[in-house]
């Protein structure tokens, strides 16, 4: 888990309005959205009840649709 300084852009009237990141902890986030995205999309397919198929089998399925 990152812990990122708080830095802020605020406006005339002191509300914040954006934040700066060091990059690494850009990075970071990104990375860890990814793998959020991934894990939703793991639960998803386990709650649809759908049978599941082989790695190599989707693959080739996909291949065979752009052909």
């Amino acid at each position: 888990m990152i812990t990122p300084k708080e830095r802020y852009i605020v406006d005339e009237k002191g509300n914040r309005v954006s934040v700066l990141l060091d990059i690494e902890d850009y990075r970071k986030l990104l990375e860890d959205l990814e793998e959020l995205e991934a894990i939703r999309a793991y639960d998803g397919a386990k709650a649809s009840g759908d049978a599941g198929i082989p790695f190599e089998q989707a693959v080739a399925e996909i291949e065979r649709e752009r052909g």
